[in-house]
């Protein structure tokens, strides 16, 4: 990566710089640190060294390095869109994110380094978005360390946006509104949560789209924070667990896994400075759910 600098950031430190100006993490810059990958106008230097304008910083970074845990493995992979610096996956159901501990192979994380693999690349999977094993849609990756610590801090600022349609049982007292509700882990299991004053915030925020008699409903749903099964926790508290979520309550009679999809990815792609938006469509097990959808 290079930048020339701005009148605005002369005097700066590069550490100072990359932080503030680029979102580079500790962690990233101690990896460019420590493999000589600074330099300005061609000559190495270190993050203390002070900025002038028209001086020209480069960044290069070391190869990724193979994750033992991640061996390559052909998993199906439906990929909507790629470029040099990330992937969005439409996630079918079933296939976990990342491989378990008991477990290195089957998951998406394996399918992507055989991915690579195939094509000559260099990477390793670096997921932004997680999604359940069983819930489908939409998934932000990342190709490389340094789009991964970009589009990390975009998620940390809320910047990343995803929208789900989750079909949860009984109406809703309201059609729209906020679920504020702090989020730990349930004693004795190391899989469920619940709601607990203890736990981290956790804010969810839905509007109901459509009510269906047999005592269903079908809302669309967006995160103000990403806590584990945070989703499903929250409906569930509220008395409406999702349809097919046996481990928060849900009903199974309609559905064999919980009926949630990420519908729409909308993220800024700071490579090539644009916004990029994705939808997804209902998956066919929702589809046989919602008359109109078939």
């Amino acid at each position: 990566m290079k930048w020339t600098i701005e009148h605005k950031h002369e005097g700066m430190l590069v550490r100072d710089y990359l932080t503030s100006v680029r979102a580079f993490s500790r962690r990233m810059i101690k990896t460019v640190k420590f493999s000589d990958g600074i330099k300005v106008n061609g000559c190495s230097v270190t993050v203390r060294y002070n900025l002038t304008k028209g001086d020209l910083l480069e960044i290069s970074f070391p190869e990724e390095q193979e994750n033992s845990r991640l061996g390559p493995m052909e998993i199906p992979l439906n990929i909507v869109y790629e470029d040099r610096d990330v992937l969005v996956l439409d996630k079918q159901t079933g296939i976990p994110v990342m491989p378990s501990p008991h477990s290195n192979a089957g998951s998406i994380a394996n399918g992507l380094v055989a991915y690579y693999q195939k094509r000559g690349e260099k990477y390793t999977a670096h997921i932004v978005t997680r999604l359940d094993r069983n819930t489908s849609g939409l998934m932000l990756v990342a190709k490389h360390r340094f789009s991964h610590s970009q589009l990390s801090f975009q998620q940390q600022q809320g910047k990343v946006k995803r929208v789900y349609i989750a079909i949860v049982e009984g109406f809703m007292e309201k059609r729209q509104g906020e679920i504020h509700a702090p989020i730990g882990r349930k004693e004795g299991s190391i899989i469920e949560r619940e709601v607990r004053t203890d736990g981290q915030e956790a804010i969810t925020l839905y509007e109901v789209e459509k009510e269906y008699a047999p005592g269903f409903s079908c809302v669309n749903v967006s995160l103000q924070t990403g806590r584990t099964h945070q989703i499903r926790v929250h409906f569930s508290w509220m008395g409406h667990p999702l349809l097919g979520d046996d481990l928060y309550g849900g009903p199974v009679d309609r559905m064999n896994r919980q009926a949630l999809h990420c519908h729409e990815l909308t993220f800024y792609q700071p490579f090539k400075q644009e916004w990029l938006h994705f939808t997804s469509g209902f998956p066919d097990d929702m589809k046989q759910l919602i008359p109109e959808q078939n």
